[in-house]
């Protein structure tokens, strides 16, 4: 039972290395672990589907974005923001891969929206970063670290709802510890992947570089990149729209009713057609649905290695024999982690389960609560840097293939993997052992 996460993560890994699908790959993994715990196929698939339900909220939240998403493209607000970019930083390779991190950064702190701004910011500019020959794997880096990082260091927006549960997992597992606490336990993790930025940006991406061939009938966004757009009364009316859905959103804590809000009001002030709204919801379910349906899928992995007791088997036989040595203890929980939320790929869903595993183990050993902080929530971040079921991996790879010239798990995952898995692990690492 013990071997069952690992093995099935593996199968996970080696089928997307291989350029399977990630969806049929996470389905593979999924009847794998359900039968090495003894469940025939047929239970596999059922379990599966009945955890399903745990990424419903998630899957909704995204399709609506995207349909707002698609709302605020269509008025052409995006293509102010693009042609400034294109007029400014033309030729400047590294000051452009800076500006993309931040712009993800404010996504996840000071303006919550998460991955719904890459689909309509990202795609127009694929032409100028063919031009500039800027390496999209750069931009996947700048993406993934601005849509992971903010949110393990900054306690707003995710942030605060990241670390909050960190705290009350911690707590409900006998643990205190304060809010402050836990900020201060992610800040070293949190620099492990500012190191790895700056590595991709200054010394891995900063050769030329141009993807491959595009696909047939690709041009679509680049005819719109050339367009000249003067703000106008429908743009005031959309950023209107923009700040009451974050109002609404930031209110009532609901990713859904805040995309609802925005797409009403594009209706209501006519910034969109009415007889528009076919074709929006549409094009935003082509944008969003296989992040959705990835994410759904996920959530059943997610119940079938819960379920079966297979993660707790895990950390049960890993904790066997870790002896007294604090620093081997945190590298094995740290390994047991990444392992877990590879699979999973949700460091928010993924911390109340591995809070409740390591918050005993490291009891026992003598960690600090900062430093059990730090080994939970290094842990839970680890699956949303390079998993290939994460949103955080999964939203750039939306934005740079919209051309069909992206790979999402050769030119997103693993270079975000290798930039930001490892320095979170290491950095991690140490935190634990400092705190």
């Amino acid at each position: 039972m013990e071997w069952v996460v690992v093995v099935s993560v593996l199968v996970m890994t080696i089928l997307s290395l291989l350029r399977v699908n990630v969806i049929i790959a996470i389905i593979a993994a999924s009847i794998t672990a359900g039968v090495m715990a003894g469940l025939s196929i047929s239970e596999s698939i059922e379990m599966l589907v009945g955890g399903v339900g745990g990424g419903a909220n998630t899957a909704l939240s995204y399709i609506l974005l995207g349909a707002f998403a698609v709302a605020i493209s269509y008025t052409g607000i995006t293509s102010i923001l693009v042609n400034f970019l294109i007029k400014k930083l033309t030729g400047k390779k590294t000051m452009m891969l800076l500006v993309i991190a931040g712009v993800a950064s404010l996504s996840q702190n000071l303006i919550p929206v998460h991955i719904a701004f890459i689909p309509i910011l990202i795609p127009p500019l694929l032409k100028l970063f063919d031009e500039m020959k800027l390496d999209r794997r750069g931009v996947a880096s700048a993406l993934t670290f601005g849509l992971t990082a903010p949110y393990i260091m900054i306690p707003a927006g995710f942030g605060l709802i990241f670390q909050g549960i960190i705290q009350e997992n911690m707590e409900n597992s006998g643990v205190s510890i304060s809010l402050d606490q836990v900020t201060l336990s992610m800040l070293l993790p949190g620099l492990g992947m500012i190191a790895g930025l700056l590595v991709a940006i200054f010394i891995t991406y900063r050769k030329d570089h141009v993807a491959p061939a595009a696909i047939e009938g690709s041009t679509i966004k680049e005819e719109q990149e050339q367009k000249e757009v003067k703000f106008n009364r429908k743009h005031l009316l959309t950023l209107i729209a923009i700040v009451a859905a974050l109002a609404v959103q930031l209110i009532t804590d609901n990713l859904i009713i805040g995309a609802l809000t925005g797409i009403v009001l594009m209706f209501l002030f006519v910034a969109v057609p009415f007889n528009q709204g076919d074709k929006i919801v549409t094009d935003g379910i082509t944008m969003m649905g296989t992040i959705a349906f990835v994410m759904l899928v996920a959530a059943g992995y997610g119940n079938i290695l819960t379920e079966t007791g297979a993660v707790d088997a895990l950390v049960e036989v890993s904790s066997g024999f870790l002896g007294g040595n604090k620093a081997l203890i945190a590298f094995i929980l740290l390994l047991v982690g990444l392992v877990i939320t590879m699979g999973i790929g949700s460091s928010f869903g993924t911390i109340p389960i591995i809070a409740a595993l390591y918050v005993p183990i490291c009891l026992a050993a003598g960690f600090s609560p900062i430093a059990t902080a730090t080994l939970i929530g290094t842990a839970g971040a680890l699956g949303d840097a390079g998993s290939p079921a994460s949103d955080s991996t999964l939203g750039p790879t939306s934005g740079l293939n919209a051309d069909g010239r992206h790979h999402h798990i050769w030119d997103t995952c693993v270079p975000t993997f290798l930039h930001y898995n490892i320095p979170l692990f290491l950095f991690g690492w140490i935190g634990a052992l400092l705190f």
